[in-house]
């Protein structure tokens, strides 16, 4: 809505959406309606093992009604206080979140460390000391063909987030057939170069190889380059990912430290990684791009 900073007010429940024929609005609604059940997802690994069914659905019911709503309004509204798009940016920029390490990633990885937070670590995972302990897992085969699977999705989370396609050269917010290209191209080369710096990070401190590592270093560096994708040089997505795999690395660390249960990392890996991603655009984010 307009002329609030907080939260939107037209629209609700698809009510007085334009139906013109160029309008873009129910493809937009639907597009935010994947967004916001991504964001609840991700809070699922950080609570597995020890949730009742119940609770999860309360608790999806809430985020992607009441949160995520709100949070996107903030940044993706041209009347959110921390767009960059408001005309009174805040302090003098506003904030750049093209397509969601903020208002997807670290919503989810935020919800995902209150939720394991509170519940506690699973049985067995600590020794009585406090000693962290592995527990068995599954199937490393379905882990990387998931992560496979993310990948491809995220050439739809990111590239896709451009709205409409101009022949503007510059216009990376309405969209271009370069600014899609180069979207894709940093959110591809910040993956990777995070996936390959974990792959060694955890060689070099651990003493092996492992494969689970690398999955997560990878989706590590696309939570973080989504911020900014569409806005830096592919240059630039080289440092994202690199910084990005030492945050999941360290927060990890941290979190065994502090005797904290994430089965999938998720707070680690959608909240810590996507915090950088909003600090990382901010530094390195293209002006002919914004």
């Amino acid at each position: 809505g307009h002329n609030n900073g907080f939260i939107g007010r037209h629209f609700f429940g698809l009510k007085q959406i334009p139906d013109e024929l160029n309008s873009f609005d129910y493809s937009f609604f639907l597009y935010q309606w994947a967004f916001a059940i991504a964001a609840a997802g991700i809070t699922s690994g950080s609570i597995a093992e020890r949730t009742q069914f119940t609770a999860y659905l309360v608790y999806s019911i809430f985020l992607t009604g009441f949160v995520y709503p709100v949070v996107s309004h903030w940044l993706w509204s041209i009347d959110g206080w921390l767009s960059a798009t408001n005309p009174n940016l805040l302090f003098g920029s506003g904030a750049i979140d093209f397509a969601g390490s903020g208002v997807v990633h670290m919503v989810g990885g935020i919800a995902g460390l209150w939720g394991a937070f509170i519940e506690g670590p699973r049985m067995g995972r600590f020794d009585a000391d406090g000693q962290p302990q592995r527990l068995k897992g599954h199937s490393a085969t379905l882990v990387v063909l998931g992560s496979f699977l993310l990948w491809f999705g995220w050439y739809g989370f990111n590239p896709g987030s451009f709205l409409v396609i101009l022949a503007s050269p510059y216009d990376a917010f309405k969209g271009n057939w370069s600014g899609v290209g180069r979207t894709a191209v940093t959110t591809t080369i910040a993956g990777s170069t995070a996936a390959l710096t974990t792959l060694f990070g955890k060689r070099i401190i651990g003493g092996h190889w492992n494969v689970l590592d690398v999955c997560n270093g990878l989706l590590g560096g696309f939570a973080a380059i989504t911020a900014g994708c569409s806005v830096v040089d592919p240059w630039a997505s080289i440092i994202c990912g690199f910084v990005s795999a030492w945050v999941l690395i360290g927060l990890n660390i941290l979190a065994e430290k502090l005797k904290f249960d994430d089965p999938l990392e998720a707070a680690q890996l959608h909240g810590g990684c996507g915090a950088w991603g909003l600090i990382f655009t901010g530094l390195f984010a293209n002006e002919n791009y914004v």
